[in-house]
Parts: C-alpha cells; structure tokens; sequence
C-alpha cells in the first residue's frame, strides 16, 4: 500500500497540466472522467512496470517495421516512429462533434475541388479571387474538364485539427493528395492491445481495424459499375519514400497488389500491370505519388516514378485515380483560409469546426503586420509539408527572424502566417517522468460509397520534445494511440 502511494505520486501526484488544456487531466490530480479508469490502472503499476511496458511496445514497433525515412537525414536511415503508450482519449459526445464538422468541410471541399476544374463559379462569384487559384502550385491546368468518377474527388484525406488552451478545437491543414500515418494509427492499436489487454476488456473504446475494408469499398466504388471483379492496385514512389511502409502494410491489408510505375504501362487505351502472366488490366489506382510525377508527359518530364500517359486514360475514364487528380490546391494553405467561405457558398451553412486565424501575406496589409509580428506567430509556405518551410517565431533567433522576413517579401502569396496557438497536452513519458507534451490531431475521412465516413479515433501526433510545438515525425515528433469511446 505505501508502496503504492508512493508510486502514485511518482507517476501523477505531482503532474501539473499547467497553463494549457490537458486532454487526461482537467486539474493537477484530478483526470477527465474518459480518462479515470485509464489513470487509475497506471497508478496501481510501479515505475519498473511502466519502463517494462513502455520498452515492450517499442519493441513490438521495431518487430512490425513500423518506419519512416527522413529526407533531410545525411545517413539516409529507416527510423522506427517513437511511441508514447499513454493514448489520447476523446468522448463519444466530443467526437460525434468532431465528426460532423470533418463531413461537413470535406463536402465543401469535394465541391470546390470539382467546381475548380469546371464552371469555376466560386471564382466568377467573387468568392475567391481568381489569382489565388491561377498562382496555386497544386492548381493543375491540364485536369480542367476532367470528370471525377462519381464527383468524387477526395477519397482519402487526413485533415489535422488542434485544440487550443481554452478547449476550442481548430483545422490547423486538409491533406487531400497523398495523406499519411493511418498505417501507424492501426499499428499503435495492435500495440496498445497487447500493452494494456484488461484496460480494452472493459472500457468501451471504438475499434480501427476495419479501416483497410472501408478503404477498399472507398477504391472499389470508383470502378465503372459494369466491371464485376475490378482489379485495384497501391502506386508507390518506391522503397526509398519516407512512407513506403504504409503502402506496402495498405496493399497487404486490403489484398491488392503493391505496384510502381514501372510495373504499369499504357496499353490497348487501359492501364495494365506488368505480371508473370502477362499484362493485367488495372481499373483503380490509390496513388501516393504527388500529382506532378504521375505522369511526365502531362507534367513533370523529368519523373521517373509515374506512367507516362496515365493522365489521358483517366480522363478518358478508363481507369480511377484515388485521390483525383489536382486535389492537391486544396492543399494549398492560403486557399485553406477560404474554407469558411467555401462552406457558405456550396452548403448554405456556417462552419462547425473552425479555422485557425490567419494572416494572408499577399494581401500588403497583413504582410506589413506579419513582419513586424515575427516573434508572436507561426509562418508556413504555402505547398510545404512535415514541418518544412515554417518558422515558429516564439522559439526562433532574431537572425532567422529577419531570415524568414526576407523569405515572405520576395514571395508573399507562398507565405501564411498565424498566431503560436497553446496545443493541448497529453501526460508523455520522457525518460523516468510524465511530461506534459504538445498533441495533435489527424483524423482519417473517406468519401465512398455511403457518403462521407470519419474512422474513429486518428493518428495523435506528440511533440516529444519538452516544450516543442513541432509534432511531425520529420522534426522529432512520435505518436499516440487514439481512443474514441462509444
């Protein structure tokens, strides 16, 4: 018993939440009534335990090859995604609200993308200025006419949401090209079930495994309806993408081949596979390649990851793309800033979940604001991703400061700026203590045949840094395991 009290406030007595919004705790020794039974079996285990448990799931994450690369690593290594075995737990109330506002944005979004490629009312209305769309790196001119299967033209998209000190949940970016980490959502499960079994045998916490059949119903859904068994493939760059190990661990799991472009070849007007058998007809393709190396002759000549002349077949029809084709301007995060707008406009309908404030560099005003506000705000570019091209002005030198203001003046419309939000926290063992570290995040939606399907749960994404904004695993960042409740 002693013992136990003393573990007790080795592992929570002296936890401080703090002055920011703790996902666990809604006070110092006092857990969210989700999050009880959780801190209480924690606290029934000594210190010993936890290193024991904590080392088993990295273990087990090394045994599953759950890796990604680092571009900018000069070793070029695979590295194992650093796991924190303390999940992050979200009420079923809070994610039915969570919920409603992703269907309701990736509806405006769907509409935008499609409405973009077309009549471009959007644009003829005033809504969004016609620039905007025209200097956008994802705005794709040859996919204008282009007619999604079914309107659909984001299939798979990873929108990352934060909470901010006061609880209020915020869209922080949409991912709608080539969205990753649900491979680790599913793999941080399968660890955690093995880490804390009587925990899963009593709480009432939401499954994910039935991702993979949701994906493959989404894919199936775009092939034209009188093909009866239609063959899917997963496109991958190769083995050197920082996330081969989600297109491989995907293809596996839904029972589709795993292809790269030099697998497929443009023959008889179709999409086929190169097989021992011959050439196979392929019908859908999930790319994870980025729209401008899909195909060199409509875009980049210079790749060699895609299919030279893939882009006439699909807008012929004869073959699906998941996700389409030039969904990546929605990507871009001054079009993000009209969002809002786009809900209004399509949907008749005020946003449920709101955007971070932002600040639009090209607009002369608020770049002269941004400038001299370096040091309170966060500036990202534009078609960046994985925490690439952004400044966190509270944690940057004077120098890189007026680096960075040299950046955005010479190129104001690649730069958006906001303010440094107070990300909530989650209790994250770093070495023998519970720190406080900064979550976010990134729920996985579907557009298939059912409408617009949110997977419960999501990659939480922790900052494993004490005090680090940063949550990317490029920058140092780990992962969590999401519990949804029912």
């Amino acid at each position: 018993m002693l013992e136990q009290l003393g573990l007790q406030f080795v592992l929570f007595d002296s936890y401080d939440p703090g002055d920011f919004y703790d996902e666990l705790f809604a006070s110092p020794g006092e857990p969210r009534p989700e999050g009880k039974l959780l801190i209480d079996r924690l606290n029934s285990l000594s210190p010993e335990e936890i290193r024991m448990r904590q080392q088993a799931a990295k273990t087990a994450m090394m045994k599953l090859g759950a890796t990604f690369n680092v571009y900018s690593d000069s070793e070029g290594t695979e590295r194992i995604l650093p796991f924190d075995m303390i999940p992050r737990i979200v009420s079923a109330q809070e994610w039915a609200y969570l919920e409603r506002g992703l269907i309701q944005r990736i509806q405006a979004l769907n509409l935008f993308i499609s409405d973009i490629y077309s009549d471009q009312k959007i644009v003829k209305d005033g809504v969004i200025p016609e620039d905007l769309i025209n200097s956008s790196k994802g705005f794709l001119k040859p996919c204008m006419g282009i007619e999604a299967p079914k309107n659909i033209w984001c299939h798979i998209t990873g929108t990352d949401l934060v909470r901010d000190r006061d609880g209020q949940w915020y869209v922080l970016e949409d991912n709608l090209r080539c969205p990753s980490g649900v491979s680790y959502v599913l793999e941080n499960r399968r660890v955690m079930k093995s880490t804390f079994p009587q925990i899963f045998a009593t709480l009432g916490i939401q499954p994910v495994d039935e991702y993979p059949s949701h994906l493959l119903d989404t894919l199936l859904n775009l092939a034209p309806s009188h093909i009866d068994d239609p063959t899917v493939v997963v496109l991958t760059p190769g083995i050197y993408n920082s996330a081969y190990f989600e297109h491989s661990f995907l293809a596996q799991q839904m029972g589709v081949e795993l292809v790269e472009g030099r697998d497929l070849v443009i023959a008889d007007g179709y999409v086929q596979m190169r097989t021992t058998k011959g050439l196979q007809r392929v019908d859908v393709i999930y790319r994870r390649i980025d729209d401008t190396f899909i195909d060199p002759l409509a875009f980049n000549p210079e790749s060699l990851l895609g299919v030279p002349g893939i882009t006439e077949v699909y807008r012929s029809g004869r073959v699906a793309l998941a996700n389409a084709l030039g969904t990546g301007v929605a990507d871009d995060k001054v079009i993000y800033s009209y969002v809002p707008q786009m809900i209004r406009y399509y949907l008749g309908e005020d946003q449920i979940l709101a955007n971070v404030p932002t600040y639009l560099c090209w607009e002369p005003q608020q770049l002269e604001y941004v400038v001299a506000n370096l040091d309170k705000l966060v500036v990202k570019a534009a078609n960046e991703a994985g925490g690439y091209g952004m400044l966190v002005g509270t944690q940057a030198t004077e120098e890189e400061r007026l680096e960075f203001a040299g950046r955005i003046k010479a190129n104001p419309r690649n730069y958006i700026a906001q303010p440094t939000l107070s990300l909530s926290r989650v209790p994250t063992l770093l070495g023998d203590s519970f720190e406080g570290c900064h979550v976010d995040l990134r729920p996985y939606i579907l557009y298939g045949p059912q409408g617009v399907y949110v997977h419960p749960g999501g990659l939480t994404r922790v900052a494993m840094k004490k005090g680090s904004l940063v949550v990317n695993s490029s920058q140092g960042g780990g992962s969590k395991d999401t519990w949804v409740l029912f």
